[in-house]
């Protein structure tokens, strides 16, 4: 009996054809709403969200008033920068971790940023 996924021969089939960035994004995506996360694609500024994704890149932008850290969280739906005011460093919050960010979503030049979000580093299963 076929399961109401396309059966097994179906999602073999997609394994070997689909992209590996798409099958990451697609998993990415998934564990996400497992989580009870929103996907980030859903989330519009000014609401209170929780994401959860891995971070792409995380950068020092040190500035005449005050340093910030910056790290692009995708959760498979789209990206959110996770901005942290007035931090250098934080310990794990490095590229490829997986992170679990709440927080009120913003806008800035056209973006979606959460500013000093709380967060949660996730284990790996």
């Amino acid at each position: 009996m076929p399961a109401k996924d396309g059966g097994y021969f179906s999602r073999l089939v997609r394994k070997l054809t689909t992209d590996v960035e798409e099958l990451d994004a697609d998993d990415l995506s998934e564990e996400s709403e497992k989580s009870g996360a929103r996907r980030a694609c859903d989330c519009r500024s000014g609401e209170e969200v929780t994401v959860l994704g891995r971070l792409r890149s995380v950068e020092l932008c040190p500035s005449a008033d005050v340093a910030t850290l910056e790290a692009e969280l995708f959760d498979g739906t789209d990206g959110v920068t996770l901005v942290w005011l007035g931090r250098r460093r934080i310990p794990g919050i490095e590229p490829g971790r997986t992170v679990k960010a709440r927080g009120r979503m913003a806008d800035r030049d056209g973006r979606k940023v959460l500013y000093n979000p709380y967060y949660e580093l996730q284990t790996t299963s």
